[in-house]
């Protein structure tokens, strides 16, 4: 039982090593840009919820005096 626990665990090492080396990872260009992307992104949804939130809060203040 034991054996086989180590060759399984000898074989999944060994795939990992395979699938690693398919693995391509982003140039620094590429995550510089969708880094840009993300935080201007984030920026809009900001100032959207922002601007939402005040709007919703002077017609509750007008509603509710």
């Amino acid at each position: 039982m034991n054996a086989k626990i180590i060759e399984n665990v000898k074989e999944f090492f060994l795939e990992v090593k395979t699938e690693i080396k398919k693995v391509t990872f982003p140039t620094k260009d590429e995550t510089l840009g969708t880094t840009a992307v993300v935080l201007v992104l984030v920026s809009l949804a900001t100032i959207y919820l922002w601007v939402i939130d005040v709007a919703l809060s002077e017609i509750i203040a007008k509603i509710l005096p």
